[in-house]
């Protein structure tokens, strides 16, 4: 899953001009009721507004409220300047580029601007991958790291014809133990697919329907 394929493009994408000044972006926030902006000179990135890295910028200014939003330029106080990524990057790339910006911007090599990836987008694309969007049993557990489990897991799977709506994997290498999480439809198979699993060397931690 690349970020290409995730992305908000430029044409769709709310941005402010360097010159634009502290209450222009203001005002387009408020508009469009967006946390985020990025700032660009000729379509070159020059960083990221919001809200609080405004009034982070105000407070810091020394100046009258009325002076620093008619005077207080955009490129002045953007921030973020290097919080970029190519379209070509694996999404979730994204997700600990997140954690503390609302949005990403996504340039080329040459630092125009291609369009965003905002946090709901980040949000929305791991709901899909643990299938918290489609209702169905979420069964947890626990295997050995050994050879060949995934594929006895796939061969376990297709003999109780289960339908995989997600599958997930943590690692637990202290103790050479990967826990799994997978999603599957309900169907009348599930007990005799659960007991399977049981037989086969895979714990099972818990079952939930969703």
């Amino acid at each position: 899953m690349f970020v290409k394929s995730n992305m908000i493009p430029l044409r769709k994408t709310h941005f402010v001009k360097e010159k634009e000044s502290a209450k222009q972006v203001l005002d387009l926030l408020q508009k469009y009721d967006i946390d985020g902006v990025p700032v660009v000179s000729d379509n070159r990135f020059k960083g990221i507004l919001t809200r609080h890295s405004i009034y982070e910028a105000f407070f810091a200014s020394g100046k009258t409220k009325e002076q620093f939003l008619a005077k207080t330029k955009a490129g002045d106080i953007a921030c973020c300047r290097n919080l970029t990524i190519s379209e070509d990057e694996m999404f979730e790339r994204t997700l600990l580029m997140v954690k503390d910006m609302p949005i990403v911007a996504v340039t080329d090599k040459h630092n125009q601007l291609l369009g965003v990836v905002t946090r709901y987008d980040v949000l929305e694309q791991f709901q899909s991958a643990f299938g918290m969007k489609k209702p169905g049993i979420r069964i947890s557990f626990a295997s050995l790291e050994t050879e060949g489990r995934i594929a006895r897991l796939s061969e376990i799977t297709k003999q109780f014809h289960e339908n995989i709506i997600s599958l997930t994997t943590f690692d637990e290498t202290d103790q050479l133990v990967r826990r799994m999480v997978m999603k599957v439809e309900k169907t009348p198979n599930l007990e005799k697919f659960v007991e399977k699993l049981s037989q086969s060397g895979f714990r099972i931690l818990s079952i939930h329907e969703d």
